[in-house]
């Protein structure tokens, strides 16, 4: 079985859209959370296509294993709380 690779979808208007500053922060869209870059990248996809016409609309994808993944470098667990 793969190892499971957790993404976050989520998206919002912007300040500006050379910038990644969202103009409201309680009105982010989460999309929702996928198992895989696949999954989540085709969702991503549909949601900017949804909104292309619309300049301060922008999605992105978070990878989420990478903050939970205790094997590598940078994780999420503080290095006083480890085993």
């Amino acid at each position: 079985m793969a190892k499971q690779r957790l993404h976050l979808v989520f998206g919002g208007e912007l300040v500006d859209p050379a910038r990644t500053e969202f103009r409201d922060v309680s009105r982010i869209h989460i999309v929702g959370m996928f198992p895989d870059y696949a999954s989540a990248f085709a969702a991503w996809k549909a949601e900017a296509q949804r909104t292309v016409d619309d300049a301060h609309m922008r999605y992105f994808i978070a990878h989420l294993h990478r903050l939970r993944d205790e094997e590598q470098a940078g994780s999420a667990v503080p290095q006083a709380m480890e085993g």
